[in-house]
């Protein structure tokens, strides 16, 4: 599920969208929570990629096993990887079947160039030379074997990037929540039970207020908020800084204001987080340095 950081990224993304095309409020709500959902999208479709990756290794053993003259290895090809256990239990799930039947954009053709060059690489690499030349076989092996080729031949792959940039532009964005969200399926699955779900994009009807009330009264108070920013800036016009530290820094205050509970120093480590994401290598210290200064004057705890 998105946790509240990943919440407060989409908010903070939103709202830079809106200070560049302005729309109707009711809108850009229904953008964001659309925006939301796309990442399940991405999620299901990295997952799929995994899946037609063991497609791909059971149909060169086929083409193999077919061929007139067959050498050894064709004729007893080594079925380590596509018998993987934690691979199996991706390419079983039923939420990822039932939704990829719903979604066909998101399945993955077995000539598909990006996929056949990574496969190669694949099977090329050390890492799997060494795996396939195991003979013992472990769950926690296939576990820790596929969290490392999803890292390094998804997550890690340039080319696979550019390939969901080009597949759907808000991906690009929301890439790191994916990566994080399929490395945490592949930790969770138990090797003695079955996992027929996956992680939801909202957990509850309380993060999804949370998300809908963060944007709304950041969006409402803009004005009074953005005077709060401009009363605590030292040796700094308000206009010279950056449209998304701007944001970043009123949510922060409109949180700071609108939602008690959470206390202070959470808060201000969430949005040097989200700076660290959206903004320049130095907005962290800047954005520290005002939300704590402001939480201060407040004796906001």
């Amino acid at each position: 599920m998105l946790g509240r950081r990943q919440i407060r990224e989409k908010v903070v993304k939103t709202l830079y969208s809106y200070y560049q095309n302005p729309l109707k409020y009711d809108i850009l709500e229904k953008n964001m929570l659309t925006e939301i959902d796309k990442i399940y999208h991405l999620y299901i479709y990295q997952l799929n990629f995994m899946v037609a990756l063991k497609e791909l290794a059971e149909k060169q053993i086929e083409i193999g096993k077919n061929k007139y003259l067959k050498t050894d290895a064709e004729l007893n090809p080594n079925q380590k990887f596509i018998s993987n256990q934690v691979l199996k239990k991706i390419e079983e799930n039923r939420e990822r079947i039932s939704f990829t039947s719903k979604h066909k954009e998101l399945q993955w053709e077995m000539h598909d160039d990006l996929l056949v060059k990574t496969f190669q690489r694949i099977i090329s690499g050390k890492r799997y030379k060494d795996f396939m030349q195991e003979n013992a076989f472990s769950y926690e092996e296939d576990q820790k074997f596929i969290g490392k080729l999803f890292l390094r031949y998804i997550a890690e792959n340039e080319d696979f990037h550019e390939h969901i940039e080009e597949k759907e532009l808000s991906w690009s964005d929301d890439f790191h929540i994916s990566n994080s969200m399929v490395q945490k399926t592949i930790g969770y699955f138990k090797e003695h039970e079955e996992s027929h779900t996956l992680i939801r994009m909202i957990k509850d009807r309380e993060d999804e207020e949370f998300a809908r009330k963060l944007l709304r009264e950041t969006h409402h108070n803009w004005e009074e908020n953005e005077e709060k920013l401009e009363k605590r800036l030292e040796n700094w016009d308000l206009e010279r800084i950056s449209l998304m530290d701007k944001i970043i820094l009123i949510t922060g205050i409109t949180e700071i204001d609108r939602f008690p509970l959470t206390p202070s120093r959470v808060i201000i480590n969430e949005y040097i987080e989200v700076s660290k994401v959206y903004a320049n290598e130095k907005s962290n210290i800047f954005v520290n340095g005002i939300l704590d200064k402001y939480t201060k004057e407040l004796n906001r705890i």
